[in-house]
């Protein structure tokens, strides 16, 4: 392994090293080397010898304003939440169509939204399961591996942390160094902001060919700030949190709807009251009781929740400060299996070597070979050895070592006992990504609690292929718990492309999730949609009768939800399954999906939306959260936001002022408040300031500054 101290000389090492030829394989999100990444393809715009394949996902790029007024309230919060994030060089060529012709890029999952439009993006999109990449990557011929990694001594040793993204490094570097003829090359970039996180993330200094540890300040993680929860999102996570079960086991994702999740969830553990009391508001209970009560749970987590997550997000993180996720799984096959029995409690050595006794697992008799056995396991002290018959103590204390006599088994409990099972986790996380303090939170916890946290390949979170014994015993009731962009009406999903082709996201790891709910027994799928979607003025139903593409097929339609309730479509007929979602639309598309079904012949002429399910209006579910609200629960921010308070007013207006741009109507009022724009207030000057429009000297501005002022005296 060699360490470059810049980056020029490392793609130097990387040209000898491979050939001009290169396909270079990047993680999604926060693990791509920036600064390698740009200098390397800065390399192949000044020299065309050079073809530069990037393969990757999940590009991350600032936030970009489209109106000058996005422009001024952007500018300053990005300076104060990005600050020195170095911005990808072939991102912005890309975004501007400047990409040169030796230079292609190659995704498998745009941030949502983000490439639409972009016809060399939406062209060199590969359609892939997230388990499935290192196996794309290697087939496109990819012979360098780049990654993003912290530093630190362990232990005597110098050791690499990969961080944020082992999802499919891991695999790609053991198949890579396995095709022994072809040139390969290993590279890292070393930002000691990436937390240092243990486990399978943690690797030895000869994973790498080279490491670039250049002596300039590492630039600021790219953070994602925390979208605001308004009602939809708040009751979607409220009808999500009665289908986690106690001791189970649980995924969800980023934004909105994974935060409102962790929320319902921290309510339902800290705050019993006002929680059954918001669910009687929404008639959840009568209406969905009977599942709530077979799969779920409105009670507090006693046993806790395991996190098996492809994304390890902040709402994860949140759990585990509110000690929710707590639930330990152990990489052993014996040891979980008795401890799914009950049998013994990973917190008590004493009832682990009673339990491995009772189970003829380690011998009556202990030797050499038993007692490091248990020794590994953290249930008997490191200081005992054996002499001769007996167990010695660090105490001094000699035990027979005949474990069948009580009194030996007695003495052992009250000499030498460990301090418990080693080597559990509470989390299995592939990548991660989120706010800034929630790294500042990761990279502050102690070695023992970050151990807890085994970031590892989606090859063996996403799927249960390999160990499919234990992974079984992990995840127990798992609930797998995903959003989506429309669901049909006979139960297909649609999350990553529109009727189109143009790709919105990607399919990710949904699939692997859903299937894998289908395989565990107990897992459940659920998908969350919300049930409506404005655009150009216009309101728009997310649950359609059909649509030009599925990312998860009707055969594995499983429990969807929306902000108006709960659809459990496993085992059901079509029939059922088009009643339940019907069910949960907003009640302004209800009848129109209805007769499209009954046209169809999948429902009966006669069938009829019962009354109870055909008050689906936002205007109440306003109602139903207005007690907890004023009692503080279900705020925008329930874990905070990097926006100040001017900020989200100003967000807010914004908001509006882009809204009324899309109808006429709108477009109107806007004229309206241009010629007559209001008083100035001495709020509304501090506001007008923070957007650089304290004073307008061009006709632009001046047209701008009467715009806000209208907007924020309204």
């Amino acid at each position: 392994m060699k360490i470059y101290p810049g980056f020029d000389d490392c793609v130097d090492f990387v040209i000898d090293a491979v050939g001009p030829e290169i396909v270079i394989g990047i993680p999604l999100g926060l693990g791509k080397p920036n600064r390698f990444i740009n200098a390397l393809y800065q390399r192949a715009k000044t020299d065309a010898a050079i073809q530069l394949t990037i393969c990757t996902a999940l590009t991350l790029e600032k936030p970009l304003a489209k109106s000058e007024l996005e422009r001024r309230f952007l500018e300053p919060f990005v300076e104060r939440v990005f600050g020195d994030y170095v911005d990808l060089d072939y991102a912005s060529d890309r975004r501007r169509g400047e990409l040169p012709d030796n230079v292609e890029v190659v995704e498998f999952f745009f941030a949502p939204g983000q490439m639409l439009g972009n016809a060399d993006a939406q062209q060199n999109f590969v359609a892939s399961n997230y388990t499935h990449v290192a196996r794309d990557m290697l087939a496109r011929g990819i012979n360098v591996l780049g990654q993003l990694v912290s530093s630190r001594e362990v232990d005597g040793r110098q050791c690499y942390s990969l961080s944020s993204n082992p999802d499919v490094s891991l695999e790609l570097a053991k198949k890579m160094r396995a095709q022994d003829e072809r040139k390969i090359a290993l590279v890292a970039e070393v930002n000691q902001n990436l937390p240092f996180m243990y486990r399978d993330a943690m690797v030895e200094s000869d994973f790498f060919d080279a490491v670039v540890e250049t002596p300039e300040p590492h630039f600021r993680l790219f953070g994602t700030p925390r979208p605001p929860l308004g009602d939809v999102d708040h009751m979607i996570g409220l009808y999500a949190s009665t289908l986690v079960p106690d001791g189970g086991t649980l995924q969800i994702g980023i934004g909105s709807l994974g935060d409102a999740i962790a929320s319902a969830l921290i309510l339902r553990e800290e705050n019993a009251a006002a929680y059954r009391s918001v669910l009687d508001a929404a008639d959840a209970i009568a209406k969905h009781g009977d599942l709530i009560d077979t799969i779920g749970g409105t009670g507090r987590f006693e046993n806790g929740l395991f996190a098996a997550t492809e994304m390890l997000v902040d709402g994860i993180l949140q759990l585990y400060k509110h000690a929710i996720v707590k639930r330990k799984v152990y990489d052993d096959l014996l040891i979980q299996t008795l401890i799914n029995e009950g049998r013994i409690d990973d917190d008590n050595p004493h009832s682990v070597i009673r339990a491995l006794l009772e189970e003829g697992l380690i011998p009556r008799r202990l030797n050499e070979h038993a007692l490091e056995y248990l020794q590994q396991l953290g249930v008997i002290d490191e200081e005992v050895a054996m002499d001769d018959d007996c167990l010695v103590c660090g105490d001094g204390q000699r035990i027979s070592a005949d474990l069948s006599d009580p009194a030996s088994l007695d003495a052992l409990a009250n000499h030498c006992l460990g301090s418990g099972l080693r080597g559990g986790s509470v989390i299995h996380g592939g990548f991660f990504l989120g706010p800034q303090d929630f790294y500042a939170a990761l990279a502050a916890l102690p070695r023992e609690e970050s151990e807890l946290i085994c970031m590892t390949g989606v090859d063996k979170i996403n799927q249960l292929y390999g160990r499919e014994e234990l992974d079984t015993l992990q995840r127990k009731h798992a609930r797998f718990i995903n959003s989506c962009l429309m669901v049909s009406l006979l139960g297909s999903v649609i999350s990553d492309t529109l009727d189109s082709g143009e790709v919105v996201s990607g399919v990710g790891g949904q699939y692997n999730f859903v299937s894998m709910a289908h395989a565990i027994p107990g897992g459940r799928s659920i998908i969350m949609v919300k049930s409506t979607r404005e655009s150009a003025g216009r309101v728009s139903s997310n649950i359609v009768w059909k649509y030009g593409r599925a990312t998860i097929p009707r055969h594995l339609r499983d429990i969807v939800i929306s902000e108006y309730g709960i659809a459990d479509l496993r085992s059901k007929t079509d029939s059922e399954v088009i009643g339940a979602l019907l069910d949960i639309a907003d009640s302004r598309f209800q009848e129109s999906l209805r007769r499209e079904a009954v046209a169809a012949g999948k429902l009966p002429r006669d069938y009829r939306i019962s009354a109870r399910f055909r008050n689906n209006f936002p205007h109440h579910l306003q109602q139903i959260l207005a007690d907890a609200r004023a009692d503080g629960h279900f705020g925008r921010f329930p874990f905070g936001t990097e926006l100040s308070d001017e900020e989200l007013r100003l967000a807010a207006v914004l908001k509006k002022i882009k809204a009324a741009s899309n109808s006429f109507a709108g477009k109107t009022r806007l004229l309206r408040d241009i010629l007559f724009p209001g008083t100035v207030t001495e709020e509304i000057a501090t506001l007008l300031k923070r957007m650089g429009l304290d004073t307008a000297l061009s006709l632009k501005e001046k047209i701008y500054r009467r715009l806000l002022i209208a907007a924020l005296a309204r």
